[in-house]
């Protein structure tokens, strides 16, 4: 979401979208860092629950903030005119944005799949979620891993918020939104599991598409039938690791 309102400012201040794409997740980043290292750290001896309650209180406060400076309205972002139009595919019209989407989507994955299991920084990111002490004891600082890890999460979400902003356009509710769907694909397909996640989101989409066209009432709890199902079954959801 905040990511969201700063693609609306770059655009509104340079009217480039390539500059917005550059700018707003960087800069979603670098808060992102600055929220790790001088508030979610000091909480990690609380635990999961202490990390989720100071979370939920600056998200609040961060959309809060949005309203007073951006106001409530949805505000628009328009599509870069390169972009803009359709495309004969497979007998339909398709839309140049949405490929561009897709594309960006395959990109992020394909960097997360090199960055964590073919890298050493992966190795050790990996490690430091498993035996964290462990790896502190042979001379990695755990702490700085994970401000990247997490600066690194929010880049990612920043970029989420540009290729998704001219479709959805952006409003205060968009972190309620687009958070609720990636939760339940992260849930559904496994924590920590890049395979789980792609599967997931695709079957997702394939019923979301497939609901509105024939059981338009019934589409919006199909994820949520799904998942339950899932984890009726497979707890850990299905690609995840029993701990």
């Amino acid at each position: 979401m905040l990511s969201g309102y700063f693609t609306y400012q770059v655009l509104t201040i340079t009217g480039n979208f390539w500059v917005a794409l550059i700018v707003a997740p960087v800069v979603t980043a670098f808060l992102g860092i600055i929220l790790e290292r001088f508030f979610i750290r000091r909480v990690h001896e609380f635990g999961h629950v202490g990390e989720l309650i100071l979370t939920v209180g600056i998200a609040l406060i961060i959309l809060d903030a949005v309203k007073v400076f951006w106001g409530t309205e949805s505000l628009p972002v328009k599509v870069p005119p390169i972009l803009d139009g359709l495309v004969y595919l497979w007998g339909i019209d398709y839309p140049i944005y949405r490929l561009f989407v897709i594309g960006i989507a395959v990109l992020v994955l394909g960097i997360m799949i090199v960055l964590l299991y073919k890298s050493r920084l992966g190795k050790i990111v990996r490690a430091a979620v498993t035996d964290a002490d462990m790896v502190n004891a042979l001379g990695v600082n755990i702490p700085v891993v994970f401000m990247f890890v997490f600066g690194f999460g929010t880049w990612l979400a920043g970029v989420a918020a540009v290729a998704i902003a001219p479709i959805l356009t952006v409003y205060p509710g968009l972190a309620d939104q687009v958070g609720m769907d990636a939760f339940i694909v992260v849930v559904t397909g496994g924590f920590g599991s890049l395979l789980g996640a792609f599967i997931v989101s695709i079957i997702f989409g394939l019923m979301n598409s497939y609901g509105v066209q024939f059981i338009s009432q019934l589409a919006p709890v199909l994820m949520y039938a799904f998942m339950a199902v899932v984890l009726m079954i497979r707890p850990n959801g299905l690609f995840g690791e029993r701990e």
